[in-house]
């Protein structure tokens, strides 16, 4: 560092939000190891760099109050990424036949750090499987699986294939007002075959698709706290949902840094 860096009148920029990625450990292979990793899709990664901040991710790991409040201490803002079904033994629940094996590991480390984020005010975005977790972290259920309420399979119509459904989304939401969305609804990429049932207390719906599948949520209140049930890592103009992410975390980072009295 210069001396420069420090002399009266420069303005030094402000870093960059760090944010939480939460990911899956699977088993992976590079070169001649055939070894557990952290996996998670580079879209959910470009999502964040392009709107200006800095990803980090946060495979499963052992996990408690403390952890989690020690975790977020550190980052200015959450994703809680898609993946696999929710264990339904969480919201008191046995398994559909069509309910995947549990990822038990990777439900207590989000039930955690989403807790926290809730309860500490951390920014944070909840995709997929990540507004499901939400609500079931908060007290909510969920549908295992949509078809059986829908009668149709436009949720997830084949293996690792998109669909596209129309949703309509609350102009005066959080997320109406980061999308710009007026009346006509939103075409959006899904791919899940479960969905919020009964919404948590402190959760607003806040999107729907046709068939009234619930497809968005926030936290009451002023923070910023979003659940989508569909993928706005695939879709550009949809990516202005991280971009709101970002925006709230650097906010958070500023205030928080005032706060501190640096």
């Amino acid at each position: 560092m210069n001396d420069s860096d420090h002399a009266p009148g420069r303005q030094v920029a402000a870093a960059p939000p760090l944010i939480g990625i939460s990911s899956y450990l699977e088993q992976a292979q590079t070169g001649v190891w055939d070894v557990q990793a952290a996996f998670l899709p580079k879209v959910y990664i470009d999502g964040v760099t392009e709107a200006g901040g800095v990803a980090v991710l946060l495979p499963p790991q052992p996990s408690s109050p403390s952890i989690a409040r020690a975790v977020l201490s550190r980052l200015d803002g959450l994703i809680i990424s898609g993946g696999a079904d929710v264990n339904p033994a969480l919201y008191g629940q046995q398994p559909h036949e069509r309910t995947g094996l549990p990822r038990d590991d990777r439900d207590a480390w989000e039930d955690a750090l989403l807790s926290e984020a809730v309860a500490s005010g951390v920014p944070f975005l909840g995709i997929c499987r990540g507004v499901q977790m939400l609500n079931v972290a908060l007290g909510g259920t969920l549908h295992q699986h949509v078809p059986d309420v829908v009668g149709s399979d436009d949720y997830q119509p084949a293996p690792g294939q998109f669909g596209r459904k129309d949703v309509a989304v609350e102009p005066d939401s959080q997320i109406g007002r980061l999308l710009r969305q007026g009346e006509e609804p939103l075409s959006v990429h899904v791919y899940h075959h479960q969905a919020i049932d009964e919404v948590a207390a402190g959760l607003t719906v806040t999107a729907r698709s046709e068939d009234g599948v619930i497809e968005a949520v926030e936290i009451e209140g002023d923070g910023f706290g979003i659940g989508v049930q569909w993928h706005p890592e695939e879709n550009v103009e949809d990516r202005r949902l991280f971009a709101g992410l970002v925006e709230a975390a650097r906010e958070h980072a500023r205030q928080r840094e005032q706060g501190s009295g640096r």
